[in-house]
C-alpha cells in the first residue's frame, strides 16, 4: 500500500508498450500518482519494425523516449528497470533496482518469441520483436551479400543469398514481401557483380494458407501478390529444427540460407511465468471479463500477457488494437474503483486488420469491408502514419516513405556491429 495515507494512490504500470502506454494516457491528470517502468528507455512502433530490419526506416523513425512522450503529465512518472517478479498478494513489483508497492498494479509487459519448444530457434534464427531484433536482420541481410561477392563456389553463394523467414502472419507477409522489393529494386544496383536473379526469399507457413486470421478471398490474394513480388511462398510447411544457417522441415527438406528470420508466433512475455496465477495459451495469463487478476482486484493485466475472451468466446488476438484499448480500460477501472464503484467488463471494438505486401499491395479487412491492392495499401499508409507517436517520426517516416516510392531506394543500407556478426 502507498506509504501515506493521504497519499494519492499509487498506480504501477509494467511496460510501455501500446497497453501500458495506453493506460497511463488514461490516467494523466487523474487524482492518482502513475509510476511506469520498462526495461527500455523508448517506446516503439512494433508494426514498423519489419521497415528498419529491410532498410527502409532507421531504429531512431519508430522509436520515441518514454519520458518525452509523458513530459505533459505531471501525475505520471517513468522508471528504467527490469521487472523480474510480481507478489499481487503482497501488492509489490520486484525489479532490479528494489521492492516497488503499489495501490493498483496494471501489467502489460507485452510478448516473446513462441519457439514451439524448438530450442534451437533461439540459436539459429532471429525474431522480430523490438530495435536490436530488426538492426541484427538488417545486418544480418545486408552483411550476407557483401559476403556473397567473395563466396568461394555456386553453393556458397546460393546459401548466402537465401533468406528465409518462418511465419505467415502479417508480420511474416510483410517481412518477406519488403525483402523481396529489397532484392528486386535496391540490392541490383548495389552489387551489380552478383547474379540477383538467384536470391530467394523463401516464406514458410505451417498451415494451408498464410494470413490465417483474414478472410479466404484475402488470403488468396496476399499469396498471389507475394508470388509476384517472387517470393517461394509454401504453405503446409512446418519447422522441424533449425541448425546453423539451415531450416529442416517435418518432410525432411532441408533449406540451407545465410538469414533465418523467426516470426511464427509469440507468447506471453516471460514475466508471466513469474506470477503466481493461473495460465493458459501461450503462457497468457487468465484474467477476469473486467481483465482483473482473479482473487486480486486491483491488479489489471491487458495486452499480450492477459488471456482475455472476445464475445464470440475465442481468446482475443495478441494485437496491438486489443492492447491499446485494454489497456485504456484498465485505467478506468482503476478510476472508478478509486470512486467506490465496480469495474465494467471489457468489449473488444474490432476495426478490422491488415497488412502491406511491397509497394502498392496491400490486403485489408475493415468494418467488414474486404480490400486487397492499390486502395489497400493506401489504407495501411494513411493508418500507421496516423498512429506513430511524435510530429517529428511522423514526417521522417513520411519522407522515407515518399523517397522509396519515387526512388525505389532505400536509405538505410548500414551495417553495424560488424564484429559482433558470425561469419554467414
Amino acid at each position: 500500500m502507498s506509504e501515506e495515507a493521504d497519499a494519492p494512490p499509487r498506480v504501477v504500470i509494467v511496460g510501455a508498450g501500446f497497453g501500458g502506454l495506453s493506460a497511463a494516457r488514461a490516467l494523466a491528470g487523474a487524482s492518482v500518482d502513475v509510476l511506469l517502468i520498462d526495461r527500455q528507455n523508448y517506446h516503439v512502433f512494433q508494426p514498423l519494425l519489419y521497415e528498419v530490419a529491410t532498410a527502409g526506416l532507421g531504429p531512431d523513425d519508430i522509436a520515441q523516449p518514454v519520458r518525452t512522450i509523458m513530459r505533459g503529465a505531471r501525475n505520471v512518472r517513468f522508471r528504467m528497470a527490469g521487472v523480474v517478479g510480481i507478489d499481487p498478494a503482497a501488492r509489490e513489483v520486484i525489479t532490479d533496482a528494489g521492492v516497488i508497492a503499489y495501490d493498483y498494479l496494471i501489467i502489460a509487459a507485452g510478448s516473446a518469441v513462441n519457439d514451439f519448444g524448438i530450442p534451437s530457434v533461439r540459436q539459429h534464427a532471429t525474431g522480430l520483436k523490438d530495435i536490436d531484433d530488426a538492426t541484427a536482420i538488417r545486418n544480418r541481410v545486408l552483411r550476407a551479400f557483401e559476403r556473397a561477392g567473395l563466396a568461394k563456389d555456386e553453393h556458397e553463394l546460393l546459401r548466402l543469398m537465401t533468406v528465409v523467414v518462418v511465419g505467415g502472419g502479417p508480420t511474416g507477409v510483410e517481412m518477406a514481401g519488403a525483402l523481396a522489393e529489397l532484392k528486386r529494386h535496391i540490392l541490383p544496383r548495389d552489387y551489380p557483380e552478383l547474379p540477383l536473379e538467384r536470391a530467394r526469399v523463401i516464406l514458410l507457413e505451417a498451415t494451408p494458407e498464410v494470413l490465417g486470421a483474414m478472410p479466404p478471398r484475402l488470403r488468396r490474394a496476399a499469396e498471389r501478390h507475394l508470388r509476384a513480388l517472387g517470393v517461394e511462398v509454401r504453405t503446409g510447411a512446418v519447422v522441424a529444427n533449425i541448425e546453423p544457417d539451415c531450416v529442416v522441415l517435418q518432410s525432411g527438406d532441408r533449406i540451407e540460407a545465410a538469414t533465418i528470420v523467426w516470426v511464427a508466433g509469440v507468447r506471453a512475455a516471460e514475466l508471466a511465468d513469474r506470477i503466481p496465477v493461473e495460465r493458459g495459451s501461450g503462457g497468457r495469463v487468465c484474467v477476469l471479463p473486467t481483465l482483473q487478476l482473479p482473487g486480486h482486484p486491483t491488479t489489471f493485466v491487458v495486452g499480450d500477457m492477459a488471456l482475455a475472451e472476445g464475445g464470440d468466446g475465442r481468446p482475443l488476438p495478441m494485437l496491438a488494437p486489443v492492447a491499446m484499448q485494454q489497456g485504456r480500460h484498465a485505467a478506468r477501472g482503476i478510476l472508478q474503483m478509486t470512486r467506490g464503484q465496480t469495474p465494467a467488463p471489457f468489449r473488444y471494438r474490432d476495426r478490422g486488420t491488415m497488412a502491406t505486401i511491397g509497394r502498392s499491395r496491400a490486403v485489408a479487412h475493415v468494418f467488414g469491408l474486404q480490400v486487397s491492392g492499390a486502395i489497400a495499401w493506401w489504407m495501411w499508409l494513411a493508418l500507421h502514419l496516423v498512429q506513430i507517436i511524435g510530429f517529428r517520426n511522423r514526417l521522417i517516416v513520411l519522407v522515407n516513405w515518399a523517397w522509396n516510392y519515387l526512388r525505389y531506394d532505400r536509405a538505410n543500407r548500414v551495417v553495424t556491429h560488424v564484429n559482433d556478426l558470425e561469419a554467414p
